[in-house]
């Protein structure tokens, strides 16, 4: 007689990605552009601009639009830029953006800069998710991408990384692997949540 098949980590994360997107669609519907507006006025008190580069994302289907909240930053001073798939496999690359830049179609449904804009090194990365626990891991739609960027960034200096999210994304715990990178905070269109105290020192 055998005992229970143990169920692998990326199973557990293929189970919390079918039901967090259903979940993530219905708040989507339900209250996406007053999100967006409420995203983008707490953005604008938890980052601050001065001397920083802000990366940011073109929102796919019902991720949370952070192109306001972008454009706040912007408006007040930081560089913004947006990533680039530079490849299977590889690390993204991020290349300045402005509100009205142009943009061209990349892998997965992406938009990004064209090759004019420059490529820049942020220091600041808000990330999309499609579910986040309180110790700062996230769930992303499993390619890698963040994690391998993440990983090759603070390999060379120090870089705050902040999720981007419906409050309603919030799980009591992700399924983690061993490559999977902890964000430093979480800022969702309801409140701030710090999971590294150097997210605080940020704005001091």
């Amino acid at each position: 007689m055998t005992g229970p098949t143990a169920v692998s980590s990326t199973e557990l994360k293929a189970a919390q990605r079918r039901d967090l997107m259903a979940r993530r669609r219905g708040v989507h519907a339900a209250r996406k552009d007053q999100a967006a507006a409420d995203l983008a006025a707490r953005v604008a008190t938890e980052i601050p601009t001065a001397g920083n580069t802000i990366a940011g994302y073109w929102p796919l289907g019902d991720e949370i639009d952070c192109r306001p909240a972008l454009a706040v930053l912007k408006a007040a001073g930081a560089g913004v830029a947006l990533p680039v798939v530079a490849g299977q496999g590889q690390v993204l690359l991020f290349r300045s953006w402005c509100p009205g830049d142009q943009l061209e179609p990349g892998p997965f449904g992406t938009a990004h800069p064209t090759p004019r804009a420059t490529v820049v090194a942020p220091n600041i990365l808000l990330l999309p998710l499609i579910a986040f626990d309180a110790t700062g891991h996230r769930l992303g739609y499993g390619a890698g991408y963040y994690d391998r960027t993440v990983a090759a960034l603070r390999k060379d200096r120090q870089i705050l990384v902040v999720g981007i999210a419906y409050d309603e994304q919030e799980v009591a715990a992700v399924p983690t692997d061993r490559h999977d990178q902890r964000m430093d905070a979480v800022i969702t269109d309801r409140r701030t949540l710090v999971v590294n105290e150097a997210f605080r020192a940020l704005k001091d």
